[in-house]
Parts: C-alpha cells; structure tokens; sequence
C-alpha cells in the first residue's frame, strides 16, 4: 500500500538522491528527527517501492565506456508477443543501459554504451541487428554532454 510523501519523507528523499552514503545518524541531524525515525522511514520507502536500489553512479569514461548511443529501433510486427520478445532480448545486452519504448516514428530507444565505435560496431552486427522483428535502428552518438542528473525534483 502506498501512502502518500510527508514533507519529511520529501526531503529525505532529496538528501538521498544527492549522496545515499548518509548515514541514518547523518540524515537525522539534517532533519532534525531521531536516528530510529530516519531509519523506519527509509524502510517504509523501500517496502512502499519509492526507494528502488541504492548505487554508485560511476565515470564511465575511468571505467572504458566513453562511447554513448542513442539508438532508435523501429519493428516490422508490432502484435503484444513481438514487442515482448523485443524488450525480453535487448534487456539481455550489457551494452544497453537504458531502453524505452516511444510514441512516433520508431518503436524504441536505447541507451547503449561502449568504449568506442568499432565496439559499437560489434554490438550493432552481432548483437542487436541478429535480433528477429528489427525493420530499421537509426543511431545517434554523444559528443559531448552537458547536463546529467539522476535526481529527480520533489
């Protein structure tokens, strides 16, 4: 059952999604509740779905991975098993780091990342074009980037 944000669960959400290193002893300070307050309501956070997991955001160009694609997907059939199956398989690349199915022109985007373009070469022909369904992919690569976030506004 989800209820509804408190003030209090609002702002602990936004310390949370600036630095989910504080501690519960550290959140309580800057909210000025209690240590046990803090900690049962990031438990209720998780259970009620508003938390999904905690990670490290890393650089990925120390990580080998400066390469970023936008990549547009557009599908022959479009019938509820081919679209599964689409979303099922593509999930399954570790080069994909986001996909989203759109409204418009083509039938997906993808976020794919990979070290460089002859990479991006091996994903394309190996990979995502062996996929069955694919009637067109359009990509598009990062030059440059300007703004990313990963906190969204409360």
């Amino acid at each position: 059952m989800q209820t509804e944000l408190d003030p209090t669960d609002i702002e602990l959400l936004k310390l949370l999604q600036i630095d989910a290193t504080l501690t519960n002893k550290e959140l309580a300070f800057k909210l000025n509740k209690s240590i046990a307050t803090v900690h049962e309501r990031i438990r209720k956070l998780k259970d009620q779905g508003y938390i999904k997991r905690v990670v490290a955001i890393l650089d990925r160009k120390k990580i080998n991975k400066s390469l970023i694609a936008f990549s547009q997907v557009l599908l022959k059939e479009h019938t509820a098993d081919t679209l599964y199956a689409f979303e099922h398989e593509v999930a399954k690349f570790s080069e994909v780091m986001e996909c989203f199915q759109m409204t418009g022109a083509f039938d997906f985007i993808l976020r794919i990342a990979t070290s460089d373009m002859d990479t991006y070469h091996l994903f394309l022909r190996n990979k995502l074009a062996t996929l069955p369904n694919i009637s067109t992919v359009q990509s598009f690569f990062v030059l440059s980037e300007t703004k990313s976030e990963t906190a969204y506004p409360l």
